[in-house]
């Protein structure tokens, strides 16, 4: 499994690529603006080209974008569903300029999930529609908790299902969020029958990107809070068997764990290499 990081784009593309590079990752994920606004100036070509021949140079591949936090493709409000449609829109192709394989996104959150997912459905379909660039669009699972959609493998393979274009269309996978909305990743009996439910509504196939994050809350909490590995509810024994799976091994997996410390991202990188076979 390659191994990598959420990285900062403070200062620039040229200095997350840096930061890579300084922290030996594999493969990384990052925003290409500033996750809590919607507005972004655009990206500079230059800055793009640039990015792209670093991470190439670095081997630091694949390369995934993380879509805003204001993104809502389950908003009943017409205005919110359409502002959310437009910059996934836009991040594909910023994404599509600086190299990633894929934007990933959280499908949504709303009071009623029959009505959710049918908007999330429907608002996916466009922004495939819409985009020009080839990238993926990988739909993240969710935690559980009350109002988010596809915290269950039925409801994201009802989207994909919905979708007319589906070739662009994929998932990641966050085993805090798996763990938290009941799935029992932290063993490895439990772990492979996640992968056979999965299989099973989705498709292994659509797998493109594993989050490796630990749980802070126990089992089935529906609490979305991320926890340094080995250090939560999961376990160092859980991360062994994900990271060596068969089935997720080919798989790269990017950490997005608790950044309070500048030590913090090398002591959870080393835990997950100490335990990759």
């Amino acid at each position: 499994m390659r191994i990598g990081l959420h990285v900062s784009i403070a200062g620039g593309l040229a200095r997350a690529c840096a930061r890579a590079r300084a922290l030996r990752c594999e493969t990384i994920q990052l925003f290409t603006r500033s996750p809590r606004g919607w507005q972004a100036p655009p990206l500079d070509p230059e800055g793009a080209a640039a990015f792209r021949s670093g991470t190439g140079a670095a081997g630091i591949a694949p390369v995934f974008v993380h879509a805003p936090y204001l993104v809502n493709l389950a908003a009943a409000d017409r205005g919110l569903a359409a502002r959310s449609r437009r910059m996934l829109v836009e991040e594909l192709d910023r994404a599509g300029a600086i190299g990633a394989l894929g934007v990933v996104v959280h499908p949504g959150r709303s009071p009623d999930r029959a009505q959710g997912l049918a908007r999330v459905t429907r608002e996916v379909s466009r922004v495939i529609r819409h985009s020009r660039a080839g990238t993926l669009l990988l739909l993240e699972n969710t935690a559980g908790a009350r109002t988010d959609i596809g915290s269950r493998f039925e409801e994201l393979a009802a989207v994909i299902a919905g979708v007319p274009n589906r070739d662009r269309l994929g998932v990641t996978l966050d085993t805090a969020h798996l763990f938290a909305a009941g799935y029992e990743v932290h063993t490895r009996a439990g772990l492979d029958a996640t992968l056979r439910d999965f299989d099973a509504t989705v498709g292994l196939g659509r797998l493109h990107l594993l989050h490796l994050n630990d749980s802070r809350f126990p089992l089935a909490s529906g609490r979305d809070r991320h926890w340094h590995i080995g250090r939560g509810e999961i376990g160092l024994d859980g991360f062994r068997a994900v990271v060596n799976h068969p089935l997720l091994r080919h798989l790269p997996g990017i950490l997005e764990t608790p950044r309070a410390a500048a030590t913090d991202d090398r002591r959870n990188l080393a835990a997950l290499r100490r335990l990759r076979a």
